[in-house]
């Protein structure tokens, strides 16, 4: 769906009415304003559509991308929300998870948290960002789940401080590995940039990107005029795997 972001109210889903704990994962590896982090007024939205029927747990959960520790960055964007958590990606314990393709494109087994594994509804909310003509929206926001200890070498990559292939491919793995069950993509203002996540042209653009989160970056992708790389892949793959529908069905169900 794409929505109005001047009267957007954020309509939870049935499914989180039945959810015992909940995972938010922003875009926030950064003290900085939206649209370069997850805007504080969103991420409140959400939370707010969420306490109208379910007292379940929220967990943010995010990775810092400098020498500033997570703590310091929530404290920074007032990610101040009552009865919520706020996790750092390298503090929790990493767990090994299977890439469920085949021929992943990059890695077979990945290290994620082991809090993700106890969540029963995942929320990605990222801003509407295009960086050297590529879209990084909620799918590509998974790459911050990775955590530091396990990814060294590819962290230059992960936190978009250099344009990889591998980033791309890592996305594309992470999306059917972690099956996020919706993507929410903040274009209440649009942010172009050359080369910097960090940096970049602002405008006002006045809407908001809602569902399934190829679904939702398949749409900001058409409104922002690009084609990430990292779509083409997940489209490959369900097309070679015959999953056309299989990871949308089961975040449905």
């Amino acid at each position: 769906m794409i929505l109005e972001a001047s009267n957007f109210v954020f309509t939870p889903p049935r499914e989180i009415a039945f959810a015992n704990r909940i995972l938010i994962k922003p875009s926030a590896r950064r003290s900085l304003p939206y649209p370069f982090t997850t805007s504080r007024e969103m991420i409140g939205t959400v939370i707010a559509g969420i306490r109208r029927v379910s007292g379940a747990d929220i967990i943010l959960l995010e990775r810092s991308s400098g020498p500033d520790t997570m703590q310091s960055i929530y404290r920074d964007l007032r990610y101040d929300f009552p009865h919520t958590m706020l996790l750092d990606v390298d503090q929790c314990v990493p767990v090994a998870v299977e890439n469920p393709l085949p021929k992943p494109f990059a890695i077979s087994t990945f290290w994620i948290p082991n809090v993700i594994l106890s969540c029963d509804y995942l929320i990605s909310i990222t801003p509407f960002k295009v960086v050297a003509g590529n879209g990084d929206f909620s799918i590509k926001n998974l790459l911050g789940l990775l955590p530091t200890a396990k990814y060294r070498h590819e962290m230059k990559a992960l936190n978009g401080l250099a344009r990889s292939p591998d980033a791309e491919s890592i996305a594309a793995d992470l999306y059917f590995t972690l099956p996020f069950d919706m993507g929410i993509v903040d274009g209440s203002k649009k942010l172009t940039s050359s080369t910097d996540p960090f940096q970049g042209e602002i405008e006002e653009y006045g809407k908001i990107f809602v569902g399934l989160p190829y679904d939702c970056d398949c749409a900001a992708s058409d409104a922002a005029g690009v084609e990430p790389r990292y779509l083409e892949l997940i489209e490959e793959a369900r097309v070679e795997t015959g999953r056309l529908n299989d990871v949308d069905e089961e975040q449905r169900e």
